[in-house]
């Protein structure tokens, strides 16, 4: 097995860690459970996070694809997914957010992220930059 695929391996599990743990938590919060204040699920998403980040680095590096290349639009989609994905997280399971409604609305909205970013992986068909 070579390095690109050990890594890419290791990438895609810790997508489906964070897709799970996004969901668990939010039903916890919801539900307004004391398993949030927990140790381990205040620390766990941000050490996986953080390991999904570092690996899909090192896909890139490896790769030697560009966000910034014509090959890699579809890489820069995925980033700026990434990021609205992050910041409708912390709303979603944010303790400011107060409205249930915008917590539900920044929850859909998260997943859909999620699900385009999936889209553009398997694609490698640009969807935001296509026009540039």
């Amino acid at each position: 097995m070579s390095a690109y695929t050990a890594i890419k391996y290791l990438h895609l599990t810790t997508v489906w860690i964070t897709i799970t743990l996004f969901i668990i938590r939010f039903y916890w919060r919801w539900r307004e459970s004391p398993l949030l204040a927990r140790r381990w699920v205040r620390i766990a998403p941000h050490v996986n996070d953080t390991l999904l980040l570092v690996f899909g680095i090192a896909l890139i590096f490896l790769s030697g694809i560009s966000p910034f290349s014509p090959d890699g639009r579809w890489l820069l989609d995925k980033i700026v997914l990434v990021i609205i994905y992050i910041l409708l997280g912390s709303i979603a399971l944010g303790k400011h957010t107060r409205r249930e409604k915008i917590r539900w609305l920044a929850f859909i909205c998260g997943l859909a992220c999620l699900y385009t970013i999936y889209r553009l992986a398997s694609s490698k068909l640009p969807l935001l930059t296509g026009f540039l």
